[in-house]
């Protein structure tokens, strides 16, 4: 730990491996077959989503993202490299990774509330929902959540959009753009001088002493958690399309973007439930806000934050700007998680630039954060101590938000 430290304080860019990683593993937070009863439950509100969204009808209700070819990013990236981008900066209606989760998680809500009414069965079509009944009893009930930003423009949006009154609990971090678009949507936003934490605490506060309101914990929730997992399903068709099927000789590596880590966890636990060693996953954090890192390398899991080793938590990368990690995630990824690298924001900027240049592509400074991995990765040692032949890797890139990102 001293060394990692060290690395942390002096807010280099490095990779640290985990080396708890494939481990025997704790209890997990979810099993195998929740993943796929999440992705039943999206199937049967997909008929209700192309409805309120125009952007989820033209894939018939599937909000997903998709598996892009970036031959001249990967030049640059990693010369001779086997890479593709998983966009997940370009989701319909809330425009990030979060819109898999935090929809998903208010759609449960709903369900609960409709099933404990007599005005839903599994069997229906979920059009049903969107009825003046339906909407004078979601009328009654605030949903609310914490955020820097891209969480809180997923839940604003369907909540408000379900009929809900929606409420925003947004960071000092959160971009201006990010709360015009979620009143526009008709969400209340809440602004603080405070980081993500204290947004969270005080939303968390706020809801318990409210018997109609339902609080979206991006650090407790388990069925946002469930949501984020769903990717892995999704990205193993499009594998599947591509003729591809890692084993572990020919794995994935998968760098994800992550800030209190719900969003990265959720889909980290997917893919390993679904293949296992022919999957490695690293998590990629800002140089001041590295806090997954932090919780995993000290053992302090949440009850460690950037501040308390002198860090600022301040970054151009506002989705990531967290300071103390998520408790669930660090039990979940201490033995899932093959390791963590920290960037700088002059990297995130530059790579958002290269970005748009030579693949056309329009993603926030967050979503850059995996770019540098696989250079890092195969400079660490990894591939040596896994036998794993470098040629042999297929890298993805995992992108969050951009789709709304003012011109």
């Amino acid at each position: 730990m001293d060394t990692t430290l060290e690395l942390l304080k002096s807010r280099r860019s490095f990779c640290r491996l985990n080396p708890d990683y494939g481990k025997s593993a704790g209890p997990l937070p979810c099993t195998k077959e929740e993943i796929f009863d999440a992705e039943a439950r999206l199937a049967r509100f997909a008929p209700l989503l192309a409805e309120l969204f125009d952007e989820a009808a033209e894939h018939a209700g599937i909000i997903e993202s998709e598996l892009l070819e970036i031959p001249r990013l990967a030049r640059t990236l990693l010369p001779g490299a086997k890479m593709l981008l998983k966009a997940d900066h370009d989701l319909p209606v809330a425009g990030s990774i979060k819109a898999r989760g935090g929809i998903y998680n208010v759609l449960c809500f709903a369900e609960k509330l409709c099933f404990d009414r007599g005005l839903l069965s599994p069997s229906d079509n979920y059009r049903r929902i969107d009825t003046p009944e339906v909407r004078k009893l979601f009328a009654q009930y605030t949903v609310s959540v914490g955020s820097t930003g891209n969480l809180g423009l997923s839940i604003g949006t369907i909540a408000a959009a379900l009929g809900f009154r929606a409420r925003v609990h947004m960071s000092a971090d959160a971009k201006e753009w990010k709360k015009v678009l979620l009143r526009s949507r008709g969400a209340e936003v809440i602004e603080y001088t405070g980081d993500y934490s204290s947004a969270v605490a005080r939303g968390r506060a706020e809801a318990a002493k409210d018997p109609f309101a339902f609080f979206v914990d991006d650090e407790k929730s388990k069925e946002l958690f469930l949501g984020y997992s769903v990717a892995a399903l999704r990205l193993r068709e499009q594998l599947k399309v591509r003729h591809i099927f890692p084993d572990p000789a020919h794995p994935l590596f998968v760098y994800l973007p992550c800030g209190v880590g719900g969003a990265p966890g959720g889909v980290c636990f997917g893919l390993k439930m679904l293949f296992g060693d022919a999957v490695h996953c690293f998590f990629a954090e800002p140089a001041e806000s590295p806090c997954m890192l932090l919780g995993l390398a000290s053992g302090k899991n949440e009850k460690i934050s950037v501040y308390d080793i002198g860090l600022t938590n301040k970054t151009l990368a506002d989705g990531l700007a967290c300071a103390a990690p998520s408790g669930r995630s660090c039990q979940c990824m201490r033995e899932l998680l093959a390791g963590n690298f920290t960037v700088q924001d002059e990297q995130l900027l530059a790579l958002q630039r290269k970005t748009r240049e030579l693949e056309g592509l329009k993603i926030e400074p967050s979503a850059a954060a995996g770019f540098p991995g696989p250079e890092m990765v195969l400079n660490s040692g990894f591939c040596e101590e896994r036998n794993i032949a470098p040629e042999n890797v297929l890298h993805i890139l995992w992108t969050t938000g951009g789709r709304y990102l003012p011109e």
